[in-house]
């Protein structure tokens, strides 16, 4: 049992742990203690003193933040310490501090983009005087380059430094710093320099007053303007919880929501500031080619079009699901083509080697929330803090707090933390078994230790005999035991998991994604069905009769012969399932685009026309229909295939963080952070 400490508070005795601050304890015993610089999941700094509380007997009021109940003394007659809470001591302390932190606030708010949101206009109301007594002149500090996501406004500051702790601590990268002493100081990055983490935006959750608020929707709107519409991200396979703010049909921003399991409050820049890519190079309307050039189309003309096609040879016909294909229209696709006899569908646009030997073989078995337990980690090609950075926070997070030893074996990466590199070339994770290292010993001694493998390696022609050395690996290092599974695969597309939980891969006989490009190049393949698959090479689909089913002008659109418009993710309430195989749900924050309609209703529709009709009208009985597939006892030595593993290196994945879907690549403020990326880069060299 924790060691307890017996605390009064507020007149009444408490027994806590000793490790508890004089705020925690406070706010257990249900008094509401105001701060500005003390965060949960920030170092404690005790600098702005709002958080003030009178311990009786002591010269002068506490900060409640950076002190424990383990400081405390009992009374000379034995008695708990007494803490106030709401003294007179302590309201006069608290307008005082108010004061201070005032005296340069330019009071702003009919113009800021924090009003209606500010705890310091909160906070100011709640403890703060009615009158100020301050006549001087105030100071007015500089703006500051940060980038095409965060908008500064400086003289706003209060120097609470939670920006500069969550860039140092949580995302690791050091570019944010304070500088000057007194009335001179300000919070700057080091050399007028952009933001490069991958999670900067959450600086601006993080600000309590309007020092630090997002770019992109600065002026747009105000808070009890907006519908607020709880869900998930689909940007990349965590499925981190957000929240979706609408005005009438256009999603004005997205916020991240409290998800301890998952991305804890955190989300990255791509889930944040994607939201203008929803309302570009839409499709609202069906589209059919006649003499090489697409024209509008009535849904009845459309359907009947693919309807057709669809009646041909099952042979010759083929279905890829996107990285974003939600699992009621996956579910619905692959329930279509099953009743017209297609065997050739897969959901793995790049040809990743998953899904063949059960569950426990392409999932995150650990779960996220478990990275904080692992004691060794190893990652196996992957780049976690561009394939899903707040992950990679997770894993900065087990080291920093765990010691958690990490390794990496693929292409050399800036991960935000310190690893062993052993190298990048594949055929080394034959000889990691045999190899003399520390961090060797390590996994083989850690309680729980870990490996990570990535799209970046299963994804290569050889994937299958990679996986089967990473088995290895896990079933020699003791990765699976009754209490722990330390074997995870990394995700990078929302929608593989669920596609891959639901069978969306080929049935008996059928071609996988490589063979039905190869077969669509030769001209064997009659009709091929894009579920949102963009990351094809279209180049190669020669003569084949296309149809495309999707929220965006993309690749797949580009290249279709029959566009049915879909929903995007903020359109319709659809199941997902993230990378440790958790079945969430989005809700629709607006409605579909035009005549845009949900998929899963498309199929449907598309079934009665192919006289085909699926055997649900609503999305609960379609819903009924799905179920997660049973797990047998796994055994991760027989994962993959046997082989030899190929020479080639594990190369930098050429995709960019800020375009790996058509949402992202329709973004304008996506465009403008890879830009300002590629001349920072430029200028560094």
């Amino acid at each position: 049992m924790t060691d307890l400490r017996k605390v009064n508070i507020d007149g009444k005795e408490y027994e806590m742990p000793g490790r508890y601050t004089l705020m925690q304890a406070c706010e257990e015993a249900g008094a509401e203690i105001p701060r500005f610089c003390y965060h949960e999941r920030l170092s404690v700094a005790g600098n702005c003193r709002m958080c003030l509380v009178e311990w009786v007997g002591a010269p002068k009021p506490m900060a409640s933040c950076a002190m424990s109940l383990n400081d405390l003394r009992p009374n000379r007659d034995g008695s708990p310490a007494n803490i106030r809470t709401n003294s007179d001591t302590v309201r006069k302390a608290r307008e005082g501090v108010m004061e201070f932190l005032l005296i340069n606030h330019p009071l702003d708010c009919p113009i800021c983009d924090q009003g209606g949101e500010c705890d310091l206009q909160d906070q100011a109301i709640g403890y703060g005087r009615s009158e100020t007594r301050y006549d001087e002149d105030k100071r007015a500090v500089e703006e500051k380059n940060m980038g095409p996501l965060v908008k500064t406004v400086m003289t706003r500051c209060i120097q609470c430094t939670r920006c500069v702790r969550f860039i140092t601590e949580v995302a690791g990268v050091e570019e944010l710093g304070l500088v000057n002493r007194g009335e001179h100081a300000e919070i700057t990055t080091y050399l007028q320099a952009n933001l490069t983490s991958e999670l900067s935006g959450n600086v601006i959750d993080l600000c309590p007053v309007g020092a630090l608020t997002s770019r992109p929707y600065a002026f747009s709107a105000r808070p009890w303007e907006l519908r607020k519409t709880e869900t998930i991200d689909v940007m990349d396979a965590l499925g981190s919880a957000i929240r979706v703010d609408a005005r009438g049909s256009e999603v004005m921003r997205i916020l991240p929501r409290l998800n301890d399991e998952i991305n804890e409050e955190w989300i990255s820049d791509k889930t944040r500031f994607v939201w203008d890519g929803l309302k570009r190079q839409r499709l609202d309307k069906p589209f059919v080619r006649v003499n090489g050039k697409l024209r509008p189309a009535s849904w009845d003309e459309a359907l009947a079009t693919v309807a057709e096609k669809l009646q041909g040879d099952p042979d010759k016909i083929g279905a890829i699901a996107g990285d974003l294909a939600d699992m009621e229209s996956v579910k619905a696709l692959k329930d279509l083509m099953e009743n017209l006899g297609v065997r050739s569908i897969d959901c793995r646009q790049d040809g990743a080697h998953i899904g063949e030997q059960g569950r426990s073989g392409y999932i995150f078995n650990s779960g996220i929330a478990a990275i904080e337990e692992a004691d060794a980690i190893l990652l196996i090609g992957t780049n976690p803090r561009v394939e899903a950075p707040v992950l990679n926070a997770r894993i900065r997070k087990a080291w920093l707090e765990g010691d958690a030893q990490i390794a990496l074996l693929g292409a050399k990466s800036d991960l935000t933390y310190p690893h062993t590199y052993f190298g990048n070339a594949p055929s080394d994770l034959e000889s990691l078994s045999t190899k003399k290292h520390p961090f060797i010993t390590a996994m083989r001694k850690a309680k729980n230790p870990m490996i990570i493998v990535g799209m970046d390696a299963l994804s290569r022609a050889d994937g299958a005999q990679i996986l089967r050395a990473v088995g290895k690996l896990a079933a020699e290092w003791k990765l699976v035991r009754e209490d722990w599974n330390g074997f995870n695969v990394l995700h990078s597309a929302a929608g593989r998991v669920g596609a891959l939980d639901l069978g969306f891969v080929p049935l008996k006989g059928g071609m996988n994604t490589g063979k039905i490009l190869k077969a669509a190049q030769s001209g064997e393949l009659d009709t091929l069905f894009l579920l949102g698959a963009d990351e094809l090479p279209m180049d190669q689909i020669k003569d084949t009769f296309v149809v495309y089913l999707g929220s965006h002008g993309d690749a797949g659109a580009h290249r279709a012969d029959v566009i049915l418009p879909g929903a995007a993710y903020t359109e319709k309430n659809a199941s997902f399932a993230n990378t440790e195989g958790r079945w969430q749900q989005t809700r629709a924050a607006t409605a579909p685009k035009g005549d845009a309609k949900e998929d899963w209703k498309i199929i449907r529709a598309l079934s009665d026309h192919a006289g085909r009709t699926l055997p649900y009208d609503t999305v609960q009985d379609l819903r009924k229909t799905m179920s997660t597939p049973k797990d047998e006892v796994f055994d991760p030595a027989k994962l993959g295939a046997a082989g030899k593993i190929k020479a080639a290196v594990f190369a930098p994945s050429s995709r960019s963080f800020w375009f790996t879907n058509p949402i992202a690549r329709a973004s304008e403020v996506m465009a403008q952070c890879a830009s300002a990326q590629v001349t920072q880069l430029e200028a560094a060299e």
